[in-house]
């Protein structure tokens, strides 16, 4: 047992108590003793301050899968910490719970689930460091993944974008159309889009809305205004985020995640009235992109918005992190640049030619991940093992291995 007044904690908690029960009589417990719930607290402070001292992009703890240790995730590779205490399920619900507020309990002990980002301070003196956590079931019982968000973000230089991409992704050069940053969990996807948000903040005078599910990075505002909406706190869903946001005077509308039709459908069109759209999809390619915003509406509805999406698309960069040999990760990315001839392609439903466009279409500042993947091989940055493992066309990255020999 790690936190002191487990002892006394448990005697009030009859083994009978199962689940979201034994949850509510925990709150109950912690919520009358102010000094327990400062200590579950604390204990989370700690577990969270090593994580960033560690440079772990997660923390995972809780429940049988974690075995009672804290889990970090530390460039890639997720293991259990030995300098960390070992936690009970009891006590792992007491220290979850003394961060929610009434609010969020009510919501997870529903829907056995609670997103939510959280600001803490680790020392006097600096700003707080936010991370995004996810609190959840298993087994009948609380567990966490916490996230931790970096407190500075990387200039857009730094990511390697062709310039025509970063011009076609900025403001002032570019006032409208649909920008896609796309790529599994734990990708970037959300640090190369706050990248985004920031160039444009610092290049033009300008508002722009971010709809977050939950806010992760907060942006001070310089040459831009910025707003920034959660989820269940400032908006009830995407959708009547970017509806609203028509009504807010916006230039750029930041769309965290296009998850279902509703929200597909109504940033299209937001980038159809003369807006400049970025979102985010889980996704590996730019042409898996395209079938998977088609597919998720009805064979009825996916000729209007092909066409649509044709008309408002600009850019896709589709990215993965990958283990280098320095032993942390690098970037790789796909980049695809809608021209005529990708914009008829898509029309024509001829979407799978779109990758030997994107082979092609180096002048326009467009590149396939197997391109990239090998340029970082070329560079010494990582093996070619790894290039092989990464690749989306694996037949594709042994040609260009072979023939680099």
């Amino acid at each position: 047992m790690s936190l002191s007044f487990t002892p006394e904690m448990v005697v009030g908690l009859p083994e009978y108590l199962k689940g979201t029960n034994r949850f509510q009589n925990i709150n109950k417990i912690i919520t009358y003793n102010a000094a327990w719930r400062k200590e579950a607290y604390d204990h989370l402070r700690k577990l969270l301050k090593y994580a960033r001292e560690v440079n772990a992009s997660d923390m995972d703890f809780g429940g049988p899968g974690a075995d009672k240790m804290v889990w970090y995730r530390i460039y890639g590779k997720k293991s259990p910490s030995n300098d960390m205490p070992h936690y009970t399920d009891d006590e792992v619900t007491a220290i979850l719970l003394s961060i929610l507020s009434d609010e969020q309990k009510v919501k997870l002990f529903k829907n056995k689930n609670v997103d939510l980002s959280l600001g803490m301070v680790f020392d006097e003196e600096e700003k707080p460091d936010r991370f995004r956590s996810d609190i959840y079931y298993e087994s009948n019982v609380l567990v966490a993944n916490f996230r931790l968000i970096s407190s500075s973000l990387f200039k857009i230089e730094s990511l390697g974008f062709p310039e025509p991409i970063v011009k076609r992704m900025d403001l002032q050069y570019e006032k409208s159309g649909l920008n896609l940053v796309t790529g599994i969990t734990g990708s970037g996807k959300s640090c190369t889009l706050d990248t985004i948000v920031d160039m444009n903040n610092h290049n033009n005078k300008a508002h722009i809305i971010i709809i977050g599910n939950p806010i992760e990075f907060i942006h001070q505002s310089d040459q831009c205004i910025i707003r920034h909406r959660q989820l269940g706190e400032d908006v009830l869903s995407f959708k009547d985020g970017v509806i609203q946001a028509l009504r807010q005077d916006p230039d750029i509308i930041v769309v965290g995640e296009m998850r279902d039709p509703d929200t597909i459908a109504t940033v299209i069109e937001a980038t159809d009235s003369g807006h400049k759209c970025f979102s985010t999809l889980h996704t590996s390619s730019a042409v898996d992109s395209l079938h998977r915003i088609i597919g998720e509406f009805t064979p009825r509805e996916q000729e209007r918005i092909r066409l649509r999406l044709a008309d408002t698309l600009k850019v896709i960069i589709s990215q993965k992190l990958v283990p280098n040999k320095a032993g942390k990760l690098s970037l790789a990315k796909e980049i695809l640049s809608v021209n005529a001839s990708v914009r008829a392609a898509i029309r024509s439903q001829n979407i799978n030619e779109i990758y030997q466009m994107i082979t092609e279409g180096k002048k326009l500042g467009m590149l396939t991940l197997e391109q990239d993947l090998f340029n970082l091989c070329k560079t010494n940055t990582i093996t070619k093992e790894t290039a092989m493992n990464f690749a989306n066309n694996r037949k594709r990255m042994e040609q260009f291995l072979t023939y680099s020999k």
